[in-house]
């Protein structure tokens, strides 16, 4: 296993700039340290993103439009982010539960289920449809919006869809709740080592797993708070952005509760969380988006946020923080995701048991490039918006 190096989080967001570089755990067997090229799951952070969630309608059809699109994908991102190279444009594919057998076949990562749904008292963390996620970014927004544009024009008859969001950046990297939203991720190799399957799970490796969450705030209740007890609730104080000393830190403090620890380490994930709203309707939140090499931390993190630890020690930031919506992902390796174009030996589209009935997820092999190429699609029906 990769060695996992961590320290205290936020859930609602904490992540600095790093870059994706695989670097295999000294000691292990070269085949075991052979791991295929991942999505941009941590890539740097910008000032703009998109979030589209969406459900396949049922159909052979529709299927093969999806995975005609995974096959171009590269192409479109190729295309679209020429125009400005330095924006970084990039966009991460995740795939859901339920469609996972439809597009993929028999064979299933080992993590990948439905969102468990949590209730405690009034605090609900919801478990809502969704086959496929594009996480699209970049320093400019109309290149988000350009490549999403595309993307729904090649998918618009074949999905319906669930949700979409756009994100910016606000100030210094502050959530709408005025905190920093962005300091404890982790960088370089343990970025790498918290977000990336390694060999616990060979045939997905290179893959990753990816929570999203679509929060509300009340923010005329939270900004009724003295600064001081809106510091207490979060764990860092409001202008500094220091963590509080774990002396005077509430134990319900956010960033305690989304601290994980396993084999006596704290385990990471990787955040990119942006603030949205519309002004006129009273919108104010934060979209967490959550990246890990197994969703079981994330989960963790939840259930702690929402029944407590110990149960009824819950996060206080949900007195005033609706979730709205909740789903998990899986992310595939660069190779896998343009495998799909080929479609899967059997293909329950019309509504068929689906990936979390009976007897799914026996395994089966997964092909992938004979050549070790990431095989990029052409730019078929790419029209350039000017």
């Amino acid at each position: 296993m990769l060695d996992v190096m961590a320290r205290p989080g936020n859930l609602m967001g904490e992540c600095p700039q790093m870059t994706t570089e695989v670097v295999p755990e000294p000691g292990l067997p070269a085949q075991a340290q052979a791991v295929a090229q991942p999505q941009e799951v941590a890539a740097p952070l910008t000032s703009a993103a998109i979030f589209l969630v969406m459900v396949i309608q049922p159909g052979a059809d529709n299927c093969a439009a999806v995975r005609d699109l995974f096959s171009d994908l590269a192409g479109l991102l190729r295309a679209v982010g020429f125009r400005d190279l330095d924006a970084k444009l990039s966009c991460v594919v995740g795939i859901g539960s339920q469609a996972w057998d439809r597009l993929a076949g028999p064979a299933r990562p080992a993590g990948l289920h439905m969102l468990p749904e949590i209730e405690a008292g009034s605090r609900h963390a919801v478990s809502t449809p969704g086959d496929i996620l594009f996480h699209i970014r970049a320093a400019r927004f109309d290149l988000c919006f350009e490549l999403a544009t595309h993307i729904m024009t090649r998918l618009s008859r074949a999905v319906s869809p669930v949700d979409e969001v756009h994100g910016f950046r606000y100030f210094d990297d502050r959530d709408l709740i005025g905190f920093v939203d962005g300091t404890e991720n982790p960088t370089g190799r343990r970025a790498v080592e918290a977000t990336i399957i390694g060999p616990e799970d060979p045939e997905f490796a290179g893959g990753s797993y990816v929570i999203v969450q679509k929060y509300l705030h009340d923010i005329s209740g939270w900004n009724a708070l003295p600064t001081e007890e809106q510091e207490r609730i979060v764990g860092r104080t409001k202008l500094s952005d220091i963590e509080l000393d774990d002396a005077v830190k509430p134990t319900s403090a956010h960033n305690a509760l989304t601290t994980i620890t396993e084999n006596g380490e704290e385990v990471q994930i990787f955040r990119d969380n942006m603030p949205f709203g519309t002004v006129s309707r009273g919108d104010f939140g934060t979209y967490f988006i959550g990246y890990a090499r197994s969703p079981g931390p994330i989960e963790q993190m939840l259930t702690n946020m929402f029944v407590g630890r110990p149960p009824g020690n819950y996060d206080r930031l949900l007195d005033f923080s609706t979730a709205m919506t909740g789903t998990l992902f899986f992310v595939p390796s660069m190779p896998l995701l343009e495998s799909l174009a080929e479609p899967a030996e059997e293909d329950p589209a019309a509504g068929e048991a689906g990936a979390d009935s009976p007897g799914a997820g026996q395994a089966a092999p997964v092909a992938t490039p004979s050549d070790g190429s990431l095989g990029i699609g052409s730019l078929r029906g790419v029209t350039q918006h000017e």
